[in-house]
């Protein structure tokens, strides 16, 4: 396929969608007005896990709806005159962004209790809420099992050229490139993202990635375990003669990355706004996403993830402190090596 000139960065927008849970309140019900959530994880699962807040706890909730970068740079720029109360994102390099910027309040200790240690960040300033795996979607008519890589970085090699395609401009593949910067440093980075500009065909999504590897205009790709797992939900209408491989033995390529949710410093309704990150990270809330069509992983203390996907514990995953991980440097290797 061609491959498209350089992406520009992302842009501050201040477009958004905005939505509301309705509220019935109960005895419950806060003296709060409205909390502002600015949302960067899919729509549905956010609506999904917070179903039933606003009748328990009489907080209405207002959304604004973005992508990672998108949000997390306007929170940077609207400061502490911020209208956010809580910030969720899709990945965590967008949340870190934020507590850089000291803009984020600590998570009640209690709340971060309920998440487990490795999908939260030892600053205790934000936790994980939901987590998707990294991994290879190939086509078993396209490449034996055998000849898959050992290791996601060996796709710099020369011998991959034009057989693994990438969405470098979204916010998933960055956060990959990210635990890899934290994991190996800065200029094995540097030389993974070069091989990659020469071997990589770029494309505007996970889901036209599974879809180039299934029609077999690539054999390799990498991608998030769910978009895959959605597909197979509904029957393969995408990807039916493709397959997921997990790198697995804490290689980079097994990297969970994980959604984030924190308080902004500046909201003067830090109690409620506290409640919600503590009912996303509760229970029902958990439950309730290990029961969607999400197919993300819930990361709460004793909460199964969807029967369908392999447990987190199998994976192997590198440890990675979610809290580590720099976007802005992920942005400049990435620009540096002509994959922005």
């Amino acid at each position: 396929m061609t491959r498209p000139r350089r992406a520009l960065p992302a842009l501050l927008t201040s477009a958004t969608i905005l939505s509301a849970l309705a509220a019935c309140g109960n005895s419950q019900a806060s003296d709060a007005e409205t909390l502002t959530v600015y949302s960067a994880q899919h729509e549905s699962l956010v609506r999904t896990m917070l179903e039933g807040f606003t009748d328990e706890t009489g907080i209405e909730l207002e959304f604004r709806d973005a992508n990672d970068s998108e949000l997390a740079n306007q929170i940077v720029q609207e400061g502490d005159s911020s209208p956010a109360d809580v910030f969720l994102t899709e990945n965590s390099p967008a949340i870190d962004v934020v507590d850089q910027a000291g803009l984020l309040a600590p998570i009640d200790p209690q709340t971060l209790e309920q998440v487990e240690a490795a999908y939260r960040p030892e600053s205790g300033n934000w936790t994980g809420f939901a987590a998707r795996s990294t991994a290879l979607i190939h086509n078993p008519d396209e490449i034996a099992e055998d000849e898959l890589p050992a290791s996601m970085l060996d796709l710099a090699d020369p011998e991959w050229e034009g057989r693994v395609a990438i969405a470098a401009g979204g916010a998933d593949f960055q956060a990959i490139v990210s635990a890899v910067l934290a994991l190996e440093g800065e200029e094995a980075t540097r030389e993974w993202l070069t091989g990659l500009e020469r071997n990589a065909e770029i494309y505007a999504s996970n889901t036209a990635i599974m879809k180039a590897v299934d029609e077999g205009e690539v054999p390799v790709g990498i991608t998030y375990h769910y978009y895959w797992f959605r597909d197979q939900a509904q029957d393969g209408l995408v990807g039916d003669d493709a397959e997921l491989h997990y790198f697995r033995n804490q290689d980079p390529g097994a990297f969970v990355s994980v959604s984030g949710a924190g308080v902004l410093a500046s909201s003067d309704q830090k109690d409620d706004a506290q409640r919600l990150v503590e009912w996303l990270t509760g229970t029902e809330a958990q439950e309730r996403l290990a029961e969607s069509s999400a197919l993300e992983y819930a990361v709460g203390v004793g909460v199964d993830s969807a029967d369908a996907l392999p447990p987190l514990s199998e994976l192997q995953a590198p440890d990675v402190d979610p809290g580590s991980l720099d976007a802005e440097r992920v942005t400049e290797l990435m620009q540096e090596a002509g994959l922005l």
